[in-house]
């Protein structure tokens, strides 16, 4: 996707690597937001590298960082609730973007079979150090073999948004299910706090979705956006950094006023800071 002919709608800065400033466009017909420039593949890489981006670590040095992974755990069984309950017969499990492999290690002691893709060799060396298994490329996983695959905060980081769908759509066997799970641009936190929202996570957020996105560029390849579930907790993370960004320091109080906040509304307008898309084919 280009911009050409895209309503500019936001300036933002990669607050956490390299301060290069970035513009985001608003495709009208899909609802999205296209980071634009998007870096190119060689240099992707040296984006990525940030202390904030705790998703590829372990660590838990900080009130922060030890916050975050006690959420996780809690959100690890949520997820594998989740999974259960679409897929009552536990089969093949194919996590893209799989991290340090938590949710796959969670997925793997309750009798699913499990395998991950993920681009970071450290996250990878981790995950491999609990059991999981990796592929490198999903190009070499057979047509309509999974019951399950998950992309947890996964999909905006696509490159190629038309062919990571595509291949989604392969992979996925026809009873199958696949859960996506992005941040929304249309929450209460994103207008908040604006170019400081966290969650734009420019350049390596390259697309940002509502949900008339997730369902019309899944209607391309014959999928039904069946279900939407909140993330409840993802306002007061990204409040937490976007926070940080706006005033150089965390803010406890006042994020988990935004983060609480948010959340009251969205009972309202339905836009959570991000949300858990259920898709199955037609």
């Amino acid at each position: 996707m280009d911009v050409l002919n895209k309503k500019h709608f936001l300036t933002v800065k990669d607050h956490s690597v390299s301060k290069e400033v970035f513009d985001l466009y608003y495709d009208e017909e899909l609802d999205m937001l296209i980071t634009s420039p998007q870096p190119e593949l060689k240099s992707l890489g040296k984006y990525y590298e940030s202390e904030d981006y705790i998703s590829h670590t372990d660590n838990k040095r900080s009130l922060f960082e030890k916050a975050y992974h006690f959420v996780k755990n809690i959100a690890l069984q949520n997820k594998l609730n989740l999974i259960n309950k679409e897929q009552v017969h536990k089969g093949k499990i194919l996590d893209i973007g799989a991290g340090t492999g938590d949710f796959l290690l969670t997925a793997k002691n309750n009798g699913w079979e499990t395998i991950g893709i993920e681009p970071s060799e450290k996250a990878k060396n981790i995950a491999r150090q609990k059991g999981i298994a990796f592929v490198d490329e999903t190009v070499v996983l057979e047509n309509h073999s999974f019951d399950v695959i998950t992309m947890w905060h996964v999909l905006e980081h696509v490159p190629d948004l038309d062919a990571q769908i595509n291949e989604l759509k392969r992979l996925l066997k026809p009873t199958g299910t696949l859960i996506v799970a992005v941040p929304n641009f249309k929450s209460f936190d994103a207008n908040h706090y604006d170019a400081y929202w966290a969650a734009y996570d420019v350049p390596i957020h390259f697309w940002h979705f509502s949900k008339k996105s997730i369902k019309l560029l899944f209607q391309r390849v014959d999928m039904d956006l069946v279900k939407v579930l909140p993330m409840k907790f993802d306002s007061f993370y990204v409040s937490l950094l976007s926070e940080k960004y706006k005033s150089g320091k965390m803010n406890y109080f006042k994020a988990v006023w935004i983060g609480l906040k948010s959340n009251l509304k969205a009972k309202t307008t339905k836009e959570y800071s991000s949300h858990i898309y259920v898709i199955k084919n037609k």
